[in-house]
């Protein structure tokens, strides 16, 4: 984490230099900086896991981030919703300001941390929100508080909980990690983004490329093994709660296929973004969020 905050700065130093002003290594500095409340709850396993609050009243939205990722992904996010709602962010087990030392981090496990956080904030009803990952993470959460998850936004994932994810595509998905961690990332994280020259790009690169690589293979694992086994169209048989999926048009949704497990799924889309649309569109992303958002609190 410390080498984490020194390549931020310098990195930060580095896009002040070029002309870039507010880059995002700063807007993340300047988001756990204005943080208006950090509590901590305390996961099944035992695990401290960090969350941040904003505003008090309205309906009470819970973030999730993605895959590497932490809690600031969703700094585009406080200001447009912390007036009308309840907004709380969580930094996962390994990822941002959460420590752990967990042997895996299954999506079983990180829905134990959101629980937590919920039980923690005493909030009776709740909408889960997940960012790629996250999406998994939150369906996860929501078997575990039946009475309290009113409903789920995907954000840029569930394309197909059927996908027919093979041993060998996963095996080439997770080698490079093992082979060089940091290009891996780049790699990896290239192919959700376009390419439009956003300094949201590079940086995402640079964030994710950082994180623990044994975390991040487990996590990996984890979530895509899910898709080996079909356990992901088995997760939401077993909801009841409806989903909406906010998501960039880079891949196609399959609607139909979702809804084969999904009793209650409907899809915004939104043309030419992509993977990290909360953080390069927010002027788009986010009335879209919240029309996803009054969708459920409609049901």
């Amino acid at each position: 984490m410390e080498q984490r905050r020194i390549f931020s700065l310098s990195l930060f130093i580095m896009l002040l230099m070029g002309g870039l002003g507010l880059s995002p290594v700063l807007a993340q500095t300047v988001f756990y900086q204005n943080i208006e409340t950090v509590k901590i709850a305390t996961s099944a396993d035992g695990t401290a896991i960090n969350y941040y609050e904003h505003g008090q009243e309205g309906p009470v939205l819970v973030f999730v981030h993605g895959w590497s990722c932490d809690a600031s992904y969703w700094r585009e996010q406080v200001e447009y919703f912390k007036e009308k709602y309840h907004v709380v962010l969580i930094d996962l087990a390994g990822h941002g300001r959460s420590m752990s030392d967990r042997e895996n981090y299954t999506m079983e496990a990180f829905g134990q941390d959101v629980n937590a956080v919920v039980e923690s904030i005493g909030s009776e009803k709740v909408i889960l929100i997940g960012h790629s990952m996250g999406a998994l993470v939150i369906a996860e959460a929501a078997r575990l508080m039946p009475e309290k998850a009113i409903g789920l936004v995907a954000v840029d994932d569930l394309q197909n909980v059927e996908y027919p994810l093979g041993e060998e595509q996963l095996k080439e998905m997770t080698t490079p990690f093992k082979e060089d961690f940091k290009e891996g990332v780049r790699g990896f994280v290239l192919s959700m983004l376009r390419s439009d020259n956003s300094p949201v790009n590079e940086w995402v690169i640079s964030d994710m490329s950082l994180a623990d690589p044994g975390v991040a293979l487990s996590a990996i694992n984890g979530s895509l093994g899910g898709y080996l086994t079909g356990d992901v169209a088995r997760l939401f048989d077993g909801l009841d709660l409806p989903v909406v999926a906010v998501n960039a048009d880079l891949w196609p949704t399959d609607v139909e296929a979702n809804r084969r497990h999904i009793k209650d799924f409907e899809l915004i889309e939104l043309d030419g973004l992509d993977h990290f649309l909360m953080l390069k569109a927010p002027e788009r992303f986010n009335p879209a969020l919240e029309q996803a958002v009054k969708m459920i609190l409609k049901k």
